[in-house]
């Protein structure tokens, strides 16, 4: 037997409370090693690039399978350990790379030489069965990637947490009556119309019905049609307030549509859709799994299954990158990789913490990237204010632990440092992947929620104001003839994407601790807390030659 995995200490917020039940059952995930997973890389980044005579040619859900597809002696290998401990595994994803197997404790314990135990949250008080180490047979080593979940705790302080922290809004600039965004300046309440303005997004409905965009849900949000019904006769009168949307259930996921279960992540991220994405068919997922962190998964797994996955995918939720153990981080950033060779836009926001992660700490020794928000394959939001726009001071944003600086940041990235200079010297890592990539308005956004209007503040806000304002885009490029933008990074980091986005060169997101200046500051150019900047839609259509 080999170590395969482990970790040092309990994680933070966590205490072992004892052994686990030999009875317990687990439910575990298997990644084998995957055939030619750098061949899968490298064909993301061909098709993405707009220098690349193959821009535009997304690979088939075949053709992505074929690089990611175990080996069959890996197959072999592994279904043959299983079966000496009885044991037969269900195959979870489209290719056949992660396995699924159902043990009792007491096997899981003698076949991994690990020792599940109890670990209590003291948040929350929330239990769970862990492991702080596990092993595999030496000659399975080149077979397994990971098993999951072994040594990965989830968030301690439970479902997802609201901002904290609303920025000043009082310096917003006066606009007259007349204006779509004069509600900013009254009440501080954002809304479409004024997003519409703000970012040039066009009301007019898209005309292509193979179009889509989705929103993804976990830990028991769930999105009312009510409310939509509300905020579209509210906000959005010129859209037909009984628009749909699909649901799409994972792992059990329910979509209950009593009022007392509104979610505010889910209403907010469909509402935004459906109120900024005109007429673009919207998706909202929902997944069952109690771990938000195998729920990810769930969904890549979900959407790599469908034949025609939406062309833009939004993602409000994230955890510190900590949190996930490099492997799997790894894997799951592999998955987006392959919903992005297939010609889908995978958006998220970049957290609600600043520099600290998602942990809202007024004190912290070192800055906290969140995940998958640093994943290299993805793009990611940050959040603003104001009009004219600021940084906002929550806007997640830093350099990955995990994933090395790729190649499309490296100069804008370089740019960046070399200003930065030795400020913030050992609280990052300065050749990580940076993020976030762009930005868009995240403070006091309007919202019904269980028939309530409210409003919401944090890259929640953002990152599906971006995704539907690139669903518009998609939907004129179909239009015209043209491949939908995929994974945007390649594009969004050439001279022509940069270019398109109005730069945020104010505010920062320093909240680690009390001196001021412990963060980063955005500034001309690319910068860690806003990106490129806010859309704007004109020069974007420009930008894809439309």
């Amino acid at each position: 037997m080999q170590v395969h995995e482990a970790r040092q200490n309990v994680p933070t917020g966590y205490t072992a409370t004892g052994p686990a039940s030999s009875d317990t059952v687990l439910s575990l995930r298997v990644a084998l090693v995957q055939n030619n997973i750098a061949g899968l890389i490298d064909a993301l980044y061909d098709v993405s690039s707009p220098s690349s005579p193959n821009y535009g040619k997304w690979l088939s859900k075949t053709e992505v399978e074929a690089y990611v597809a175990p080996k069959q002696d890996s197959v072999a290998a592994v279904n043959s350990w299983l079966s000496a401990y009885g044991l037969n595994a269900t195959a979870l994803s489209p290719a056949g790379d992660w396995l699924g197997i159902e043990l009792p404790v007491s096997k899981a314990n003698n076949m991994l030489a690990a020792n599940f135990s109890v670990f209590s949250s003291t948040v929350t008080g929330s239990t769970t069965v862990r492991t702080l180490s596990y092993s595999v047979p030496s000659d399975l080593v080149d077979h397994i990637d990971l098993i999951h979940p072994t040594i990965i705790f989830p968030d301690p302080n439970g479902a997802k947490r609201p901002v904290i922290r609303v920025a000043d809004r009082t310096a917003s600039k006066t606009f007259d009556d007349s204006s779509p965004c004069a509600s900013v300046t009254e009440s501080g309440s954002m809304t479409p119309a004024c997003l519409q303005h703000l970012y040039g997004i066009p009301a007019t409905p898209a005309t292509v019905s193979s179009n889509g965009i989705a929103v993804t849900e976990y830990e028991e949000q769930y999105a009312q049609g009510a409310d939509l019904h509300s905020f579209l006769q509210q906000f959005r009168p010129d859209v037909n307030p009984d628009t749909n949307y699909t649901v799409i259930s994972i792992d059990g996921g329910e979509n209950p549509q009593d009022p007392n279960d509104a979610g505010v992540e889910a209403d907010l991220d469909l509402q935004y859709t459906a109120g900024l994405a005109t007429g673009v068919p919207a998706t909202v997922t929902i997944d069952g799994e109690d771990d938000f962190l195998t729920g990810l998964l769930n969904t890549g797994f979900s959407l790599l299954g469908l034949e025609s996955p939406p062309q833009v995918v939004s993602t409000s939720w994230g955890g510190d990158e900590n949190e996930f153990s490099p492997s799997y981080a790894t894997n799951l950033c592999n998955v987006y990789a392959q919903l992005g060779a297939r010609g889908v836009s995978m958006i998220f926001s970049s957290g609600d913490g600043g520099v600290s992660g998602n942990q809202f700490e007024d004190y912290c020794t070192i800055f906290n990237p969140t995940f998958p928000s640093t994943c290299p394959h993805i793009t990611t939001v940050g959040a603003t204010y104001l009009i004219p726009e600021v940084a906002a001071d929550f806007s997640g944003g830093g350099f990955s632990n995990y994933f090395p600086r790729p190649d499309y940041q490296s100069e804008v990235v370089s740019a960046y440092l070399a200003l930065l200079g030795n400020n913030d010297t050992g609280l990052y890592n300065a050749s990580g992947r940076a993020y976030p990539d762009v930005s868009a308005y995240g403070v006091n956004c309007s919202v019904v929620i269980g028939g309530v209007t409210q409003v919401v503040s944090g890259t929640s806000c953002s990152a599906p104001i971006f995704a539907s304002t690139i669903a518009i885009l998609n939907d004129r490029l179909l239009a015209a003839g043209k491949p939908t933008l995929g994974f945007l990074n390649p594009w969004l980091y050439s001279g022509a994407g940069a270019a398109a986005f109005t730069d945020i060169v104010s505010g920062n997101n320093t909240s680690c601790g009390d001196d001021d200046n412990l963060g980063f500051f955005a500034t001309k150019g690319w910068d860690p807390v806003t990106g490129f900047g806010t859309p704007k839609f004109a020069s974007l259509l420009s930008a894809v030659g439309l």
